[in-house]
């Protein structure tokens, strides 16, 4: 094979790697807005479908990013269209992975005030049978009402 029938091939699969590359990052693009307009509806983050799906394919992009960053693999595109293409597929998800951080925050804290809200209506419902007071000393005897029925 020769110089430029290597370079050529080299450039090929480059061009197949960038490729296969756009494709994962639309499919991770994709399920994140997925995620976005359920966590918009106002559905628990825990009750997600896409959530082991997007992990996996996080960390297959992550770990792409990180072969590239230690120069175990090397993304030079020599089309300007697909190296354009890859930074707007690049960008869109870094959009979608920004808005969703601020969903699953909200969905957090919503679910935190659901997990108060439950904690505070159980230590009510404690104290009201509880024979000790805030202090942990017995409270004060309640007045209990006893009746005694005189039928004859």
């Amino acid at each position: 094979m020769s110089v430029a029938q290597a370079k050529t091939t080299n450039a090929a699969n480059g061009d197949v790697r960038i490729k296969s590359l756009i494709t994962l990052i639309d499919t991770l693009t994709a399920l994140v807005a997925e995620e976005n307009a359920e966590l918009a509806k106002g559905l628990p983050a825990s009750r997600l479908k896409q959530v082991d799906e997007k992990n996996r394919l996080a960390e297959t992009f992550e770990r792409i990013v990180a072969e590239c960053a230690v120069g175990t693999t090397s993304l030079h595109v020599r089309d300007r269209i697909l190296r354009e293409q890859l930074m707007d597929k690049i960008l869109k998800l870094r959009v979608a992975m920004d808005e969703n951080l601020v969903r699953l925050r909200a969905a957090i804290e919503a679910s935190n005030r659901r997990i108060e809200a439950v904690m505070q209506a159980i230590r009510e419902q404690i104290a009201a049978v509880s024979p000790y007071g805030a202090s942990g000393r017995v409270a004060a005897a309640r007045a209990v009402s006893s009746g005694t029925s005189r039928s004859a």
